[in-house]
């Protein structure tokens, strides 16, 4: 770990109550000491996670969101729609 806790960048997010929520429940969960220590260690999850696809063009922040609408967003329709092309070509092959 790094040993200089010196953070120059300040970041502002705007959540739902919903969100925030969300954000609590799983830091309590795991004993995190801020809610600020809990959305850094989810961005360093987010971060070294596979799937992701860059945001299409067009793309605004709400469509981004944490929970509940989140769904509608564009990264992750293309991620069920490429889904749901390859679940359509493996019926296809087994025909």
């Amino acid at each position: 770990m790094p040993t200089d806790l010196t953070r120059g960048e300040r970041l502002q997010i705007m959540l739902t109550r919903e969100e925030v929520e969300a954000l609590d429940n799983w830091r309590f969960g795991r004993r995190m000491p801020s809610r600020a220590a809990a959305v850094r260690e989810l961005l360093k999850r987010g971060l070294t996670a596979d799937g992701f696809e860059a945001a299409e063009g067009g793309s605004h922040s709400r469509d981004f969101g944490v929970i509940g609408d989140s769904s509608d967003s564009p990264t992750r329709n293309r991620e069920q729609q490429a889904v749901q092309r390859g679940q359509q070509g493996a019926q296809k092959d087994t025909k």
